[in-house]
């Protein structure tokens, strides 16, 4: 790229990536350039940015969140570029285009970035750390996932053959094995070995959580609220960062637990939550929320707003009160999370304790 001139004036990359491309676009003041596709791999960035002879601080890139966004972005921050990642489901002007193509797409990115770098609605990535820590909660909810599709699989199986397995819970389910037919133990074998090695890596993994717990101190606040343990705990702090990172209402939006919306003259609609975010950690507030809401869930303030919720009555009435004592959980873990000195009280709200919500 050795046509772009040594002047100060800004350049803007936009970089739309796909699993084993990268399509770069170029602007300096009204002049684009397309450089077309490079390589998606540490090795095709580094030769093409080796390239650009003006100096890093004069350049901006702007790409999409992404499987690709963490590691891009980190190997161009160290060679001391500008990146913006950009939160993608923000920008349906680019994914509902007319006329959608890799270069325009990096275009896109490219003239927003320069317009104004809010319109791109910019992420804060975690460090890698955090990426790998984070990456032995997820391999556990996959693991979790897979065990449930198989044993709704083997209740099934046994049903049209008229066996009851209604006595079995999910931790027992593997019992049901030694009083099968001899034909149906053939058949059902493998799915019955799956879900006990399934298990056992499960437990592996709980402990490995348990583990990295230690490294954030804040988890062991965060778990005074019962209902909150380690896997959730500790996800809220892998997730959300920084105890600063968000006001209580932010905290809200970010983890998707926020009503959404649709405001215009004297309509305010109704709406439910936006779904925005992780939906690992609202899934996993939900389900805190339900152990909350739960006989096993001690008297608290959050179980009575749940409960004043869900005595409107309906089925709706209580999906809306575990989205709702979710959406306060989270609050309550932020606010746990700034003033560790405080210690959690249940009925918080009745002894007037003051907490800072900002």
């Amino acid at each position: 790229m050795n046509n772009v001139s040594h002047n100060q004036e800004k350049i803007y990359f936009g970089l739309d990536i796909s699993q084993k491309t990268i399509e770069i676009f170029a602007l300096k003041g009204e002049k684009g350039v397309s450089f077309g596709k490079i390589p998606n791999t540490p090795k095709g960035l580094t030769e093409f940015f080796d390239k650009v002879s003006v100096p890093p601080e004069t350049i901006t890139i702007a790409l999409e969140t992404g499987t690709h966004s963490a590691w891009i972005s980190r190997h161009l921050e160290e060679r001391g570029y500008e990146v913006i990642v950009a939160h993608a489901r923000d920008l349906a002007f680019i994914y509902k285009g007319d006329k959608k193509s890799d270069r325009i797409d990096a275009e896109k990115l490219a003239r927003v970035a320069r317009a104004d770098k809010k319109l791109l609605h910019p992420v804060k990535l975690m460090d890698v750390k955090r990426q790998e820590d984070l990456l032995t909660i997820k391999a556990r909810d996959l693991l979790v996932k897979e065990k449930t599709c198989i044993i709704n699989a083997i209740r099934g199986f046994l049903r049209s053959f008229g066996i009851d397995d209604t006595q079995y819970s999910s931790e027992t389910i593997n019992q049901i094995y030694d009083e099968l037919p001899k034909k149906l133990k053939q058949n059902l074998r493998g799915l019955f070995e799956t879900l006990t090695s399934i298990n056992t890596n499960i437990k592996n993994y709980d402990k490995r959580i348990a583990k990295i717990s230690k490294d954030y101190p804040e988890t062991k606040t965060l778990q005074q609220i019962k209902g909150v343990g380690p896997l959730i705990a500790l996800s809220f702090a892998l997730i959300i960062g920084d105890a600063n990172r968000f006001t209580s209402r932010e905290c809200s939006s970010y983890t998707g637990l926020a009503p959404k919306r649709d405001q215009s003259g004297d309509v305010d609609k109704q709406l439910g939550i936006s779904k925005c975010g992780n939906k690992l950690l609202r899934r996993l507030l939900v389900q805190g929320a339900q152990y909350i809401m739960g006989p096993f869930g001690e008297d608290c303030d959050l179980k009575d707003f749940g409960k004043r919720i869900a005595q409107r009555g309906g089925i709706i009435a209580r999906k809306k009160a575990k989205v709702a004592v979710a959406r306060k959980l989270a609050i309550t873990m932020l606010a746990l999370w700034r003033n560790p000195e405080v210690a959690y009280d249940p009925h918080f709200k009745s002894s007037r304790k003051k907490i800072k919500f900002a």
